[in-house]
């Protein structure tokens, strides 16, 4: 027995001697989850802000008030622009869907609520990949449009319910005694909804008499694609998130083999060549950014072969953003191995940071739920920058132009992380 407790006890001290390792068995996980746990309710707030513009082509009264009530939302952020600009910050990405209230419809939305004319059209334009967002902007655009319709109709003697209580009276089909109730109906609505009632009142009144009538528009709803004949596939994002993911993975064990070489001492016979120390790290960084760029096209090569993953934007910027992320996971890499000092205890702590690097960059959960103040995080994360690139040149089917900014941040960053590596990297352990 004595044998037995002292061999539990050297793997005890052996294991708790190694503290980078502990710490990452025990802050891997807790990050991990308090993580998920803030965006999936777990501090009681709302995820976020949901971007949405809004175009009022109506510019009556009653669609005044139904955007300033969205407006006043919290679970929307809305932002007034035209139609044309609504749909392209859609297909950009930048707004998650757009509205559209067409001209006519503080008019014609009053007479549809009992379903007599026809309804008029909004227009929603929604992003394909975020299927989530559609219902929710849906139902509150009802809740909005229904209640102030109803206070626009049931409000008193307005001129749609005079038009109401004249089409009941003149309608010779109706027997005399229903019009009479009719029209008793709607000077009793006027009454209790008028400008005697309270505020409060009025508005419950108007809630409680349009219950039971229809919707008083339609909905057109557009998938936002640069191209109508393209449709949104979501193998497209997936397999950008899960192919940042594991080419940084690599650029870890690529850096852990450096320190490797470190320990044997090959670095140090290096050095005894005529090679200055930027060549030699330069080096690393351009064959580990070839092998991850070779390693990225035959991911995508099977995800367009057998997942029907298409590059439906510009193929030279595709290919930019994948050579601007090769080069960064190349710089990540040596710059994980010019910060770490022993292989076992850097592949820990680097695999920590690969991991929070792709949590925030919306590799494994869409940043558009992320609360607000994490979204703005996220955009001095290299990760997200790569995601949004190979997600405008493949699904999207954006032009070039948009993938500019992410290619200039993902170089900025390489440039950056090879600056700090090339000056803190130890030629010996």
């Amino acid at each position: 027995m004595n044998a037995f407790i002292a061999l539990v006890r050297k793997d005890l001290v052996l294991y708790f001697s190694n503290r980078r390792s502990v710490i990452m068995a025990i802050v891997a996980p807790i990050l991990i989850a308090a993580f998920f746990g803030s965006l999936f309710g777990g501090g009681g707030d709302k995820p976020a802000n949901i971007p949405v513009a809004i175009t009022d082509l109506d510019q009556s009264e009653l669609s005044t008030r139904i955007v300033a009530a969205m407006r006043a939302d919290t679970a929307l952020t809305i932002t007034e622009v035209s139609a044309a600009d609504g749909a392209a910050q859609v297909k950009a990405g930048t707004q998650r869907a757009a509205i559209v209230l067409p001209p006519g419809f503080g008019t014609q939305a009053g007479r549809a609520l009992f379903g007599g004319t026809a309804k008029p059209e909004i227009v929603l334009h929604y992003d394909p990949s975020q299927s989530m967002v559609l219902p929710l902007v849906r139902g509150l655009l009802a809740q909005h449009v229904m209640e102030h319709v109803a206070q626009s109709v049931f409000g008193g003697a307005t001129p749609v319910m005079a038009d109401l209580r004249a089409q009941a009276l003149n309608n010779p089909v109706l027997p005399a005694a229903r019009r009479r109730e009719l029209a008793e109906m709607f000077d009793s609505i006027a009454r209790v909804t008028g400008p005697g009632a309270a505020a409060s009142g009025s508005a419950g009144g108007a809630a409680r008499a349009a219950a039971g009538f229809s919707v008083p528009f339609s909905t057109r709803e557009l998938e936002a694609s640069s191209k109508p004949e393209v449709k949104y596939n979501s193998y497209a994002h997936s397999f950008a998130g899960m192919g940042v993911q594991f080419i940084l993975l690599m650029g870890v064990d690529m850096a852990v083999g450096l320190l490797t070489m470190r320990r044997l001492g090959l670095w140090k016979r290096l050095r005894a060549a005529p090679l200055s120390r930027t060549k030699l790290l330069g080096s690393r960084i351009a064959s580990t950014a070839l092998i991850a760029l070779i390693v990225f096209a035959v991911i995508y090569a099977v995800a367009m072969a057998a997942f029907g993953v298409r590059i439906d934007g510009s193929v030279l910027g595709f290919v930019a953003v994948l050579v601007a992320f090769a080069l960064l996971t190349a710089s990540f890499g040596l710059l994980v191995a010019a910060l770490g000092k022993t292989p076992e205890a850097t592949r820990g702590l680097a695999i920590l940071a690969t991991l929070l690097l792709v949590m925030l960059g919306g590799a494994w959960v869409p940043s558009f739920i992320f609360p607000a103040w994490l979204q703005t995080i996220s955009l001095f994360v290299p990760t997200r920058w790569a995601i949004d690139g190979l997600d405008a040149m493949s699904w999207r089917g954006l032009p070039l132009d948009a993938a500019l900014l992410p290619v200039a941040m993902l170089l900025a960053f390489s440039a950056v992380f090879s600056a700090l590596a090339v000056a803190r990297f130890q030629w010996e352990e």
